[in-house]
C-alpha cells in the first residue's frame, strides 16, 4: 500500500470543503454552500431513494459520493460556463487524480464514478436523482433565507428525474417548508 499516495488525495479531497458551489453566487446567494456539502446531503438522500427504489443504499450513497470530486481541479462550473468551455470529463479526471493510488484504491474510485456517469445502474440513477434533489432543496432553503432568484434552479432540479420516488419527493419539497421537520 502506498499511504502517502492515499494522504495526498485525502489532502486532495479536503478542497472540496472550500470549493463552493458557482451557480450560487449568480442567483445572489453570499456565502453558498460547498461542493463538500452538497455531496454530503446528496449521498445521504442517494441512500434514501435507493432503498424506496429498492436499490442498494449504500452503492447509490458511495456512487453519489464521489460524483463532483473531480472539481478539485476543475472548480466548480456553472451552467452558464457551456457555451464557452468543454465540459470536462469526470472520468478522465478521476483517472488523473487518482493515477498514483495502490490499485485497489483507484479501481474503486473509477469504477465509482464510471458507474454514475453511465446511469445504467438504478444505484446511478438514484444518486443523480439525489444530486437534482439536492439541489431543489438547497434552493428552496436559500430562497427560504430571502434569496428569490433560484426559480431556474427548482425547474433545472425537477427537469430529467430518473425515479419515480425522486420526483415524489420533489413534489412534496416545493410544498413543505424547510422548517417542517421541526414539527414532526
Amino acid at each position: 500500500m502506498d499511504a502517502e499516495s492515499l494522504a495526498a488525495f485525502g489532502f486532495e479531497l479536503g478542497v472540496l470543503k472550500r470549493v463552493r458551489r458557482a451557480g450560487w453566487w449568480q442567483a445572489g446567494v453570499r456565502d453558498p454552500e460547498s461542493v463538500a456539502e452538497h455531496s454530503l446531503r446528496a449521498a445521504q438522500l442517494a441512500a434514501l431513494l435507493a432503498a424506496e427504489e429498492g436499490a442498494s443504499p449504500e452503492r447509490a450513497a458511495f456512487l453519489a459520493l464521489w460524483h463532483d470530486t473531480q472539481e478539485t481541479r476543475t472548480g466548480d462550473l456553472p451552467h452558464t460556463a457551456a457555451p464557452y468551455l468543454t465540459k470536462p470529463e469526470p472520468r478522465a479526471i478521476t483517472a488523473d487524480q487518482t493515477a498514483s493510488l495502490p490499485r485497489a484504491s483507484a479501481e474503486t474510485v473509477r469504477a465509482a464514478v464510471d458507474e454514475y456517469e453511465t446511469r445504467e445502474s438504478a444505484e446511478a440513477r438514484c444518486a443523480k436523482d439525489a444530486d437534482k434533489l439536492e439541489m431543489l432543496f438547497q434552493a428552496l432553503e436559500y430562497r427560504a433565507t430571502g434569496v428569490s432568484t433560484v426559480d431556474e434552479w427548482l425547474a433545472s432540479a425537477q427537469a430529467g428525474l430518473f425515479t419515480e420516488t425522486a420526483r415524489r419527493v420533489a413534489e412534496a419539497a416545493l410544498a413543505t417548508s424547510p422548517l417542517a421537520w421541526r414539527s414532526r
